[in-house]
Formats: C-alpha cells, structure tokens, sequence
C-alpha cells in the first residue's frame, strides 16, 4: 500500500505538494490542489516525463480534479445482456467445478451458479459461448446525450466509462480486436460517443481498462467454445497449470491502451487490479511516462489512476492517483485519492436484481470521502438497451439535489485540520464499505472553501440540538471566535453560541432534513486567514 496511506493531515500540513507540469517551451509549474495560493508559479527547464520513479514525482494531481469531487463510472458491456448475477457473468458461467485458475473464487465441489444458470437458459458453454451474447448486445435505445443531462444534474464533473473489461470486448473502434462495439454488437464508437457528448456538455471524461486480468480471467476446457483457437482473441489462449503471463499478452495490453490514449485523449486514465501485479512492473513506469507525455502534448493535465491492490507498490505516493474500490480511508490523505463504487450493492453491471444504495448513504460516503481529501466515482450500470434503470436515475438525481443545496463545501473544498468529529469509525481499505455503520447525529465532517468553514452534520438530530465539540474555544481548533453560522439552504437566522465545550447550535423546529446538513462558519477577517493555512 502507499507509504503515506491513512496519514493524519493534522501531522502533515504540507498540502502543496509538489509541481504540476505544463507544456510550454520552458515548463512551467503550477502548484496544484492548492487553495491559498493558487497562482504560485515556479520555473523549471523540463519538458517531458522519463520513465523513472524521480521524473514521474514531478506529476502532480491537476486542480481541475481535486475540485470536481464526484464523477460518474459506467460499467456498460455484452454483461448487460444476460444480467445476472454481475458483471463477472462471463468468467464464472464457465466455472462448472472447482478449477485451479480460479482466482477471487472460492474453490468449489459443484458448478457456480452462472453456470448452472447458463446451462438452463441458454445451454452449455461448448454451443452458447460468451460470444455468442455479443449479437445481442444492441444498445438499440443509448443516447450519450440523454446520459450526459442525467450525470449533468447529478452534479458529476467527470465520466469514466469502461473503454473494456475483462471479457476483452472493446467498447470503442479498435484497432487491435475485431471484438469491438463499432465491428460487433451496437456497431457504435460508444466511448467516442460518450466522449463527445460529455465535453459538450463541459465535463471531464475517462476512460477505464481491465484488460490486464484477461489472461486467466477465463476457465478454458475442451468442452467449451473458448478452447477453441478461432476465438483465443476473445477468451485468451489455453493455459497450462503453472503458466506465467507471456510477453504476447503483455504486448496485447500495451498496444490496445495506448491504442485509447492516443485515438480519444482521456483527460483520466483508470485501471483495475492485476496492472498492479508484479508482471506488469517493465509498463508501470513506462505507460506512466508515456501518459503523462502525451498531456503535455496535448496541452491537458491528466490523471492516471491505479490500485495497489493486493500488497505490491505498483506506483509510489505521489507519482498517479490512488484509487480505492468500495473502502473508504480513515484519515485525511494529503495526497489527492479517490473511491470507486457502485450505486449497486450487489453488482457493477446491470443485473435483473440490482440493489441501489440509498441516496443518504451515499452522500454521507460522498462528505467522509471529500473530508479527507478524496472524490467519488460512483458506478451505474446501464441495461443492455442502452437505457439508464429508473432507480439509477432517482438516486443520481437526489445526490444531485443535495449538491446543488451544499455544493460550496464539496466543489473546490480542501480539508481543514481534522477531517470531522463523532463516535463512528470508518473501515479503511479496498472491499471494505460492507464493514461501516450508518453515521449519527454527532458524526460531523469538516471541509473548507474560500475562508469559510463547513461542518456537515451526517444525521439529523431528533433534539434538534447539537453541538460541534472541535471548535470549542478550549478546542485547539475553535480559538478563533465565530462571526457568524448559518445552515445551507436555510433563509432564517440559527441561534447559536461558541463557548469553552463546543459550538452549539439550535436547528430550527419545523425543518427536517433527509439528508446531510451544512453549517457555514465565518471566523472573520483572521479566522478566514487560519482556514486558508489549515491547508498548507
């Protein structure tokens, strides 16, 4: 995991962080996610990334991306036609009995339950293969446009559709597969279309690869269609027991993710575990240069994002993004990092049984991410028509009601000293949002934006009373008086009073809210200056 993971920002302060490249002639370096002194500027004769760990920490995460906060992930694929169980679908219908490559499974006597369903439904894998799906997969009703006004009232500021997943067909014009949504299926550049229609409309887009898990992602048998060489550049070749991945494979993901790079210039680049793997260490450095190069010639600053999944340091701290899926961290990072996750609770793809979550629990997740220096990319799962589910679009849309209330303290916020206060701890870590408990009336959390404090209060108080102990004035962090508070949303005065236990605040009597609450503290003149160096 990164050296620096769960770092208290309290025993940090250093926000600013290294330099962000620009291309000009003689580079200039911006400091980037940096609040109080956003136009420092400082030369350097640098004009291009090598592929070494001391040229890749020059890169610093852009300002454009430590501001914008939340972002929309897409997992839309042929995993949409059959629609269920997940979007793992392809890999486990060929899972008819314990086999060795079966890696994030739990061995087993008997077949999953993908394959026996596959096998009722549609038959067995031998004559209705994964491919044969394809043909299905019409997208005969997506419009990128209608997607983009959806994630557009949402409140998101980037997209990172999936370019492709581990299934291996490629949601955009190829040039290395034939297995692709413009040659196959649709019959649509659905990643440019997306494209366009999301710069249109003024936001930020991505694009995610999981190619690198292809090669052992499918369990290939005589009996099946994937045995077969006529399709090895679907399914991946035959395997053997104790086979290592093979240069071929290796060569395969460097030509199809540079193919994306260079063809639809991403101001994101996402991965998903197995690039974090040791076997892939020669690309780490070398796509990271390559990347970050073509921004400078394209004049963008851009965000390359991984995992370090599974305990090795693919990347050091300070050299790309850190990426968390479905976990959250427990402290403030004073590096940028993000967590991906899935309105679904129990998949990433569409799927007959999807579960939303709701939308007060992820905006609670929303505010601790943000607290502690993260943005949330948040997962839908389109069907297999093209069409985003109804109860996908009600979430989005109330998350999207909060931020236009609240927005002042997500947008372009920065941490403050401590990320918040209250009784309920937060699970650290990859695959650990099932551990977490719903927040309480004294669960506050802490951002700033622009000289002014927010506290935002993650549970209604039934009292209608609470009290904010951090900015007591025995408090290290409330000496300075408060001037004035005022709740987000709310035209009437609060009574209110700072004393020597806490900030304490009356909400008023005929309001309730169903979500988080903002308080909106002025320290004054002083205490907005305090705030602004919280963030150094």
């Amino acid at each position: 995991m990164l050296k620096d993971q769960g770092a208290g920002y309290g025993q940090s302060r250093n926000f600013r962080g290294k330099i962000l490249l620009r291309f000009t002639v003689a580079c200039t370096l911006i400091v980037s996610c940096n609040q109080s002194n956003p136009n420092a500027v400082m030369e350097l004769q640098v004009d291009r990334f090598e592929p070494t760990w001391e040229s890749l920490e020059k890169y610093e995460v852009p300002t454009w991306f430590c501001d914008a906060k939340f972002g929309i992930f897409i997992h839309w694929g042929v995993y949409s036609v059959p629609a269920f169980r997940s979007e793992w679908y392809p890999r486990l219908m060929y899972m008819d009995s314990a086999v060795w490559n079966a890696e994030f499974e739990v061995q087993r006597e008997g077949p999953s339950s993908v394959y026996t369903h596959h096998v009722e439904k549609y038959g067995h894998p031998g004559k209705f293969g994964y491919k044969d799906f394809i043909h299905m997969f019409k997208a005969e009703q997506f419009d990128a446009d209608g997607w983009m006004e959806v994630f557009k009232e949402a409140g998101a500021k980037y997209i990172v559709p999936v370019a492709e997943h581990h299934d291996a067909f490629a949601m955009y014009d190829s040039k290395y597969t034939r297995w692709n949504a413009v040659e196959m299926g649709p019959k649509r550049d659905v990643l440019k279309e997306l494209f366009e229609s999301a710069r249109k409309m003024g936001l930020k887009v991505g694009a995610s690869s999981h190619y690198a898990f292809n090669w052992s992602y499918f369990n290939r048998k005589p009996a099946f269609d994937n045995w077969n060489p006529e399709f090895f550049d679907l399914y991946g070749h035959n395997l053997e027991k104790n086979d290592h991945m093979d240069e071929k494979h290796l060569t395969n993901w460097w030509n199809r993710t540079t193919d994306i790079v260079d063809n639809y210039q991403p101001d994101i680049m996402w991965f998903d575990f197995y690039w974090d793997k040791e076997v892939f260490r020669p690309y780490h450095k070398k796509f990271a240069a390559y990347y970050y190069n073509k921004g400078l010639e394209w004049n963008k600053e851009v965000v390359l994002q991984g995992k370090n999944f599974g305990g090795f340091e693919s990347f050091p701290g300070g050299t790309f993004l850190y990426d968390l899926e479905r976990g959250k961290l427990a402290e403030i990072r004073k590096e940028p990092w993000q967590t991906d996750t899935s309105i679904g609770k129990n998949s990433w793809g569409y799927v007959s049984n999807w579960m939303s979550k709701t939308p007060n629990q992820l905006i609670d997740d929303l505010v601790d991410i943000v607290s502690k220096n993260g943005c949330l990319l948040l997962n839908v799962g389109p069907k297999a028509d093209g069409t985003l589910p109804e109860d996908q679009v009600e979430v989005l849309l109330e998350i999207g009601k909060w931020l236009q209330i609240n927005g002042q303290a997500i947008y372009g916020s920065r941490p403050w000293w401590i990320f918040g206060e209250g009784p309920t701890a937060v699970a650290a870590g990859h695959h650990t949002e099932g551990k977490n408990e719903d927040f309480t009336s004294e669960d506050f959390r802490f951002t700033t934006n622009k000289g002014k404090l927010y506290a935002i209060l993650l549970e209604w108080p039934k009292s209608r009373e609470l009290t904010i102990k951090s900015l007591g004035r025995n408090s290290e962090h409330g000496q300075w008086g408060i001037d004035k508070v005022r709740l987000l949303g709310h035209e009437g005065e609060l009574i209110w009073e700072q004393n020597a236990d806490g900030l304490k605040v009356d909400l008023p009597q005929d309001l309730e809210l169903d979500y988080a609450a903002t308080l909106e503290i002025d320290f004054g003149a002083e205490g907005a200056k305090a705030i602004d160096n919280s963030i150094d």
